[in-house]
C-alpha cells in the first residue's frame, strides 16, 4: 500500500510540474487561418454595412497592408517593406521588444485597421476578442500578448495615418453625379433607379499607379441607334446572348454577380439581397490560394496585401473611365431601341457601363496572383458557397479572370468592348504592380 502511495505521489508531482511548464506557443499562428477568418468577418461587415465595390476595395487593402508590414519585421528578413514603394507611404522604424510574438502582432494590426474603416465596429471587435481568447488558451503568456498587441497597434496607427491622406474622406463631400440628358449617357436603371455611385473615385490616391488614367482605354464605340451600326450590333449581341443563354452560361453569370445593391421586388415589397463585392470575391480567392499552397502566416499576409492593392488600383483605373465615357447600359438601350420588355439576367449595377469593373479588377488580381503562385495553379473557388452558390474549379487565375469578364455579357449588363478593353486595362494594372513593387527582400536587393 505504501509503495502504491509513493508511486501515486511521484506521479502527481510529475503531472503538477508538467502542467506548470509554459506551453510552446510558437505555432499558435503558423499559417494565414486567423487572418483569413478576420477577412471573412470583414466581408460580412462590408455586406452588412452596404459599402460600394470601390469603397470595399479600400477596406480590404489597408488592414492587409498593416498585417503585412508586421510580417516584414520578422528576423528572417525574407520580406521587404512596402513603405517607400507605395505612393506616399512614408518609412518609419518600429521598435520590437524581445517578447513580441509577430504573428499575433500582425493579426492585431489587421483588426485595428479593419475596425477603423467600417461602421459596425462592434462586430469586428467581438470577432477579435473571440480570436484573442482562443489564442490565449494556446499558452501565449500575458506579457507576450500585451507586447505583441502594442506593436500591432503601432503599425496599425501608421497605416491608418497613411489611409487618411488618400482623399477618401474629402471625397465624401464632393458633388453627386448629375444625370445627363444626352441619349448616349448612362441613366439610372430599375428597380431602384439609384444614382451613380462614386463618380469621383478617380481622385482617390492609388497605391502604385502614377495616375488614375495611366492606362486610359480607347473610347467606347460611337453611340448610334441606327440598325446595322456598330453600336446597335453590340447591343443586339447582348440581347441575343441573354435570349439564348445556356445553363452553363447562366451559372457563370450568377457565380460572378457580386452585386451588393441587388434588390428583389415582389408585388409592393422590396428587399435587398446581400452579396459579396467583386473585390471581396477575389480576396476570397487569394485566401483560398494561400491555403492551397500551404503558405505560412507571412506568405499569407503578402498574398492578401498584394492582391488587395491590385484590386484597389484596378477600381481607380476603371472608375476613371466609367465617369469619363459615362456610357449607357445595355438594359436602357435595348429597352428603348430593340425590345421594351427585355430584361438582363443580372440586375444592372448603379454606375456607367464602360469599362467593365469585373474585367478590370479580375485581371489585375489574376496577374498579381499569377506572379505569386504561377500560371498553372489549380484552385477550387468556394467563395460563393456562403451565398448559396456551388464551387467552381479553375486551372489558373487568368482563366478565372476570363470567366469573370465574360460573365458580364452572359448577365446582360455589358457590351463586348467593355469586357475586352476592361480586361486589357486590368492586365496592365496587374503587370505594373508586379514590376513596380517587390515584397521579397532578395529581389529588391538585386535591383
Amino acid at each position: 500500500m505504501r509503495l502504491l502511495k509513493s508511486i501515486f505521489s511521484v506521479f502527481a508531482i510529475a503531472v503538477m510540474l508538467y502542467s506548470c511548464q509554459p506551453k510552446d506557443y510558437s505555432n499558435a499562428i503558423s499559417d494565414g487561418s486567423y487572418q483569413f477568418a478576420a477577412q471573412n468577418k470583414l466581408t460580412e461587415i462590408i455586406i452588412n454595412d452596404i459599402f460600394s465595390p470601390p469603397v470595399a476595395s479600400r477596406i480590404y487593402a489597408y488592414p492587409a497592408i498593416a498585417a503585412y508590414e508586421v510580417a516584414v519585421l520578422d528576423r528572417s528578413g525574407e520580406y521587404q517593406t512596402l513603405m517607400g514603394q507605395l505612393n506616399d507611404f512614408e518609412k518609419t522604424n518600429f521598435e520590437i521588444e524581445e517578447n513580441v510574438y509577430l504573428p499575433l502582432a500582425s493579426l492585431a494590426a489587421y483588426y485595428k485597421v479593419g475596425t477603423a474603416l467600417i461602421f459596425s465596429e462592434e462586430l469586428m471587435q467581438e470577432h477579435k476578442e473571440k480570436a484573442f481568447k482562443e489564442l490565449k488558451s494556446k499558452g501565449i503568456p500575458n506579457d507576450v500578448f500585451e507586447a505583441s498587441l502594442a506593436l500591432g497597434e503601432r503599425v496599425a496607427d501608421h497605416v491608418i495615418a497613411y489611409s487618411k491622406k488618400d482623399n477618401y474622406h474629402q471625397s465624401r463631400s464632393f458633388p453627386k453625379y448629375s444625370i445627363s440628358n444626352d441619349p448616349n449617357a448612362w441613366q439610372p436603371t430599375p428597380p431602384m433607379y439609384m444614382e451613380g455611385i462614386e463618380p469621383h473615385w478617380n481622385k482617390i490616391r492609388p497605391f502604385v499607379l502614377e495616375a488614375s488614367d495611366q492606362f486610359k482605354s480607347a473610347p467606347p464605340t460611337p453611340f448610334d441607334t441606327e440598325k446595322g451600326s456598330d453600336f446597335y450590333r453590340e447591343a443586339e449581341e447582348v440581347f441575343n446572348v441573354v435570349k439564348n443563354l445556356t445553363k452553363e452560361q447562366s451559372d457563370i453569370a450568377y457565380f460572378w454577380d457580386c452585386n451588393p445593391y441587388k434588390v428583389n421586388v415582389k408585388g409592393h415589397v422590396m428587399f435587398a439581397e446581400k452579396k459579396i463585392t467583386p473585390g471581396g470575391h477575389w480576396m476570397g480567392i487569394a485566401a483560398i490560394s494561400s491555403r492551397t499552397a500551404k503558405q505560412d502566416w507571412k506568405g499569407a499576409a503578402e498574398t492578401l496585401a498584394k492582391t488587395s492593392i491590385a484590386v484597389f488600383d484596378g477600381f481607380i483605373a476603371c472608375w476613371d473611365e466609367k465617369y469619363r465615357s459615362v456610357l449607357i447600359r445595355p438594359e436602357t438601350y435595348i429597352n428603348k431601341y430593340i425590345d421594351e420588355d427585355w430584361l438582363p439576367v443580372l440586375q444592372t449595377p448603379p454606375f456607367p457601363e464602360y469599362t467593365s469593373g469585373h474585367s478590370v479588377i479580375s485581371n489585375a488580381a489574376s496577374e498579381t496572383l499569377t506572379s505569386l503562385f504561377g500560371d498553372n495553379f489549380h484552385f477550387v473557388d468556394s467563395t460563393e458557397v456562403a451565398f448559396g452558390l456551388p464551387v467552381r474549379e479553375f486551372k489558373s487565375f487568368r482563366l478565372a479572370a476570363d470567366e469573370a469578364a465574360i460573365s458580364r455579357m452572359y448577365g446582360g449588363i455589358h457590351y463586348m468592348p467593355a469586357i475586352v478593353n476592361g480586361a486589357s486595362k486590368g492586365k496592365k494594372v496587374g503587370e505594373f504592380l508586379v514590376n513596380k513593387i517587390d515584397t521579397k527582400a532578395e529581389k529588391l536587393a538585386a535591383k
